[in-house]
């Protein structure tokens, strides 16, 4: 294949991001190939191309409008900038009377048959026969089968090219080379969901990726080969739609009213608490320090573990800092505990704790039976023979389940709790490196110490209070697809619970201390124990794993449970809104009819980089990433610069997720759960066949079909520390300054030698300060560069 055509695949590609597998459903942006361009020309070529809605639909528009989230005011001035002069009821008026009507896809015969074999060969355990010839790769194997498909008629193998790059030299030599980008675009766009599986498999190269090979060329060549066949053209003729540029303008007015009336919001409730003379805990050192993951559920849990006693509460990147995979003994397979964006070094897997070898022995052997039991039931169920025989046997005890399940799944979730044998009682986590074979190997002192330094670095750590746990979180629910995209996103949608449990044993090791305190003057007191935990999200349970924890220690670890009970008692009733609130909680985890056990990251729309004090007596409604930061520790901003780098562009990828999967939930969505099917066991479809869905079901976003509880707005990023700080990391990250440039995030920096006032980034380094009686001035970074403070931003 020549080069030409392989840069053409490429280039095409950037209409289509990733689609991530249920089992590891990563939140992420579906216009990441577009990051170098701006919001809006990111939004006019996907509209072209995918025909998707790109703004808020007008209906989310007038009920922000109608609830005061959208501030007249601010609206009314932004459309003045605009010179528009009519009212806002007028223009919204004017939107809904535009939308656009959807149209016929005249791809629907060759996106079905498509969508079939793409479904055949990518499957991931669920079809009890394998489509034939499938370690050949995706080409060769539909190759050898396409002749028996009966939609596209009579075929001999010989009229089929043998290899994917010959079949598109063949196809595509009556075009133009400068044509090819269009028209793989085109073909690309028609099934984004499944192209984006294809463009995940092939950049993650997974185990099935790499059993059963397939690429965009495959693809390609195929698409285009099943065309020709069908007698569609393969480059369609597309007529320039006229576009209301009137219209277009106004949806983003709209919105970004919308975001500059949160933002606003946010900078008032910041103010409300700074006249807050709370102490940040009751005294000196706390009883406990919690480090929860930045995640917004965290926000609300914080808030209520800290009104329990003498505690105080940190925000981290939910994967500790830990750049691992995870190897589990419970299912055998090995998953990435990161985030994606960050390539694992090392692999974590379970050993045995001190004198508890037998028990471990004893917990894979149980393991084993269970194993067994679930492939003996499966078989029985699937094998010709034995089905229906089967079904007359076991529908008694199938029936008692269902009863159970539908009308007490509280009950059983209960049940299933006391019985639960926990993994975490009888092993420990061991860490080695990625390209080792030997969990024996480790990692070296020094690789313990930057990793556990990095934590407290990064957190701006002052002291040390007699326990300190580390809470990883993860969700629990019944019949549910999305389960996964519920857990950890920094750990790449999979529970945190393994990275906190490494980083509280490597924290403990006494060589790691002493190392610490040597090398960096960390001192960590002799009577400090760390503990690792997980945090239910769902139920608002933290979970301590503490079996090895020292005598010394257990009252005041009984303590702390029974406050964090207190903390899961309020919490809940915080976030359901109900008295019996616990019950509720554990019923939606398991109540297998329940479309949703819990709203996630729903409503995102702020991060906040800064001490606790900012934000402790605030109640944020569960709308913001918090991370904690100190830039007075922080003297060279590394550890600024590394948040900004990772957490920043992590919660971006998730605001993004939630933004595109609100306003078109057909495209960038899952759509509704009512007629989900699973396919593969990595990804759903609606009904039986068609595109497979790339983002978050319209459950997980919408109270009903007409009323909204996520607000699409992109992420407000607030910073507490000094501009030229901030200026520089952006000066030598130019991804970062590229990503605010283009408006795909905003910041606002709280600067602390300024009497903490807010100042807008606006493109180019211009810091617009958010109060109008903040005088303009020019602030020199250490570059000598003048950064320009223009006029006050609207408030």
């Amino acid at each position: 294949m020549s080069q030409h055509m392989l840069n053409s695949i490429d280039q095409a590609s950037k209409i289509i991001g990733k689609t991530w597998p249920l089992y590891t459903f990563v939140a992420s942006n579906p216009l990441s190939g577009y990051e170098n361009s701006s919001f809006r020309e990111a939004l006019s070529s996907s509209k072209k191309h995918l025909n998707a809605n790109l703004f808020p639909d007008v209906k989310l528009y007038r009920q922000a409008f109608n609830n005061g989230d959208i501030n007249k005011k601010v609206l009314l001035a932004l459309l003045k900038e605009n010179n528009l002069s009519e009212s806002p009821e007028h223009y919204l008026v004017l939107i809904e009377a535009q939308q656009p009507v959807k149209e016929l896809n005249y791809n629907h015969k060759i996106d079905r048959v498509m969508a079939k074999w793409l479904s055949a060969f990518m499957d991931e355990g669920l079809a009890e026969w394998d489509m034939p010839f499938k370690t050949e790769g995706f080409y060769t194997s539909w190759r050898h089968l396409v002749i028996y498909d009966s939609e596209i008629g009579t075929t001999s193998l010989k009229e089929v090219p043998k290899t994917s790059a010959l079949a598109l030299e063949e196809l595509l030599k009556e075009y133009s080379p400068d044509d090819y980008v269009d028209i793989f675009r085109h073909h690309l766009a028609a099934l984004p969901g499944w192209t984006g599986y294809i463009n995940h498999r092939s950049e993650s190269n997974s185990e099935w990726q790499k059993e059963y090979p397939i690429s965009l060329a495959d693809y390609l060549a195929a698409r285009l080969w099943t065309a020709n066949k069908l007698n569609l053209p393969l480059f369609p003729e597309t007529k320039e739609k006229a576009s209301n540029n009137l219209i277009l303008n106004l949806q983003y007015i709209f919105l970004k009213a919308w975001e500059q009336s949160w933002q606003n919001q946010l900078i008032k409730t910041f103010g409300n608490n700074s006249n807050s003379s709370q102490p940040s805990v009751k005294s000196g050192v706390p009883d406990a320090q919690m480090v929860f993951c930045i995640d917004t559920r965290s926000e609300l849990i914080r808030r209520h573990v800290e009104s329990k006693g003498n505690y105080e509460t940190y925000g981290y990147a939910g994967f500790f800092g830990i750049a691992m995979d995870y190897k589990s003994l419970n299912e055998s397979i090995t998953r990435k505990s990161c985030p994606p964006i960050v390539p694992s070094a090392y692999t974590v897997s379970e050993s045995a704790q001190l004198d508890k070898d037998k028990l471990l022995l004893e917990y894979k052997k149980k393991k084993n039976v269970q194993k067994f039991g679930d492939y003996l039931l499966k078989r029985m169920k699937n094998m010709l023979p034995s089905a229906f025989s089967y079904v007359e046997v076991t529908g008694l005890f199938y029936g008692l389940s269902l009863i159970g399940r539908t009308f007490v799944p509280r009950l059983i979730y209960q049940n299933n709790e006391r019985k639960a044998n926990y993994l975490e009682s009888t092993c420990q986590p061991s860490i080695t490196h990625a390209s080792d074979e030997s969990p024996a190997l480790g990692i070296t002192l020094q690789e313990k110490l930057e990793i556990v330094k990095s934590a407290f670095d990064l957190m701006g750590w002052k002291k040390f209070a007699p326990v300190v746990l580390f809470v990883g979180h993860g969700s629990h629910s019944a019949n549910n697809p999305f389960s996964s995209s519920l857990d950890c996103g920094a750990c790449a949608a999979s529970p945190g619970r393994h990275n906190a449990r490494m980083l509280a044993k490597l924290s403990n090791l006494p060589e790691v201390r002493k190392g610490l305190a040597e090398i960096y003057s960390i001192k960590i007191p002799e009577n400090t124990v760390f503990i690792g935990a997980e945090h239910n999200t769902t139920t608002d349970d933290i979970v301590l794993f503490d079996s090895e924890v020292p005598e010394s220690h257990k009252q005041l670890i009984k303590q702390l449970k029974t406050n964090l009970s207190l903390a899961k008692q309020t919490a809940t009733e915080d976030r359901l809104g109900v008295n019996r609130s616990i019950a509720k909680a554990q019923k939606q985890a398991n109540d297998w009819s329940e479309t949703r056990p819990e709203w996630g990251l729903a409503k995102n729309a702020g991060f906040i980089i800064g001490p606790r004090d900012l934000t402790k007596n605030l109640n944020l409604d569960g709308r913001c990433f918090l991370h904690s930061y100190d830039w007075e520790l922080d003297t060279n901003g590394k550890a600024l610069e590394g948040i900004m780098k990772g957490p920043m562009v992590v919660t971006q990828w998730i605001n993004n997720h939630y933004y595109f999967s609100t306003v078109d939930n057909n495209i960038f969505g899952g759509g509704t759960k009512i007629t989900h099917n699973i396919t593969g066991k990595f990804g759903v479809i609606q009904g039986n066949g068609g595109d497979l869905k790339m983002g978050l079901p319209l459950q997980s976003l919408f109270k009903s079909d007409n009323a909204m509880y996520h607000q699409p707005l992109r992420l407000s990023v607030t910073i507490q520390a000094p501009i030229n700080r901030v200026s520089e990391i952006l000066l030598n990250n130019n991804n970062l300054k590229t990503l605010l440039d283009n408006e795909w995030i905003y910041l606002m920096v709280m600067a602390p030698e300024q009497n903490n006032n807010i100042f807008h980034y606006k493109k180019s380094l211009q810091w617009i300060p958010s109060l109008k009686n903040n005088k303009s001035v020019a602030i020199k970074n250490n570059n000598k560069k003048e950064l320009a403070l223009t006029e006050p931003a609207l408030i």
